[in-house]
């Protein structure tokens, strides 16, 4: 279990510098590629490929009218000023857990912007093997990934130390 004496602030900074890098390389990709065009970077196994997601994780509900991207943006807003009031409330000497916290709040806040500004969020990460096709992500949903499994590690493994 790491410990520093930072304030929130500082986590909220890593937040702001992951949903700049995620808005940037979505702008990016958007620039230079047509939709559902691909640029393959490693053959056989990764590309970009920009797709426009109107659902949530994996497309789920993409063809639902309409009515989804403010059920998802809602629920966004929630998790993430649910976050920031759990990332207040933590002890200043934690790393881990607030590190946590803050890559999925940066991730989720990236993909909240896409829908509100787009009305679906930019996905253009495509991992693939032959015939076998991961779902188009972002930087924001690696960041939530990476997120939770640091949240699940310190929950696993730091919280019982830090309640005795």
């Amino acid at each position: 279990m790491s410990r520093h004496d930072g304030s929130p602030w500082r986590w909220l900074l890593l937040s702001a510098l992951l949903l700049c890098l995620d808005q940037w390389s979505k702008y990016w990709v958007s620039q230079h590629l047509l939709l559902f065009q691909s640029r393959i970077l490693i053959p056989g196994c990764l590309s970009f490929t920009l797709l426009h997601n109107t659902g949530a994780a994996f497309s789920f509900l993409y063809s639902a009218g309409g009515w989804q991207r403010w059920l998802f943006a809602t629920i966004a807003i929630g998790v993430s000023t649910g976050l920031l009031w759990w990332l207040w409330r933590l002890p200043r000497q934690l790393l881990l857990l607030p590190g946590a916290i803050s890559l999925i709040l940066g991730g989720a806040t990236g993909n909240l912007l896409d829908r509100l500004r787009l009305s679906y969020v930019v996905d253009f990460v495509h991992v693939y093997y032959k015939d076998w096709h991961f779902p188009a992500f972002n930087l924001a949903d690696s960041a939530i990934t990476v997120g939770t499994v640091l949240l699940l590690i310190d929950m696993f493994f730091f919280e019982e130390h830090r309640h005795g």
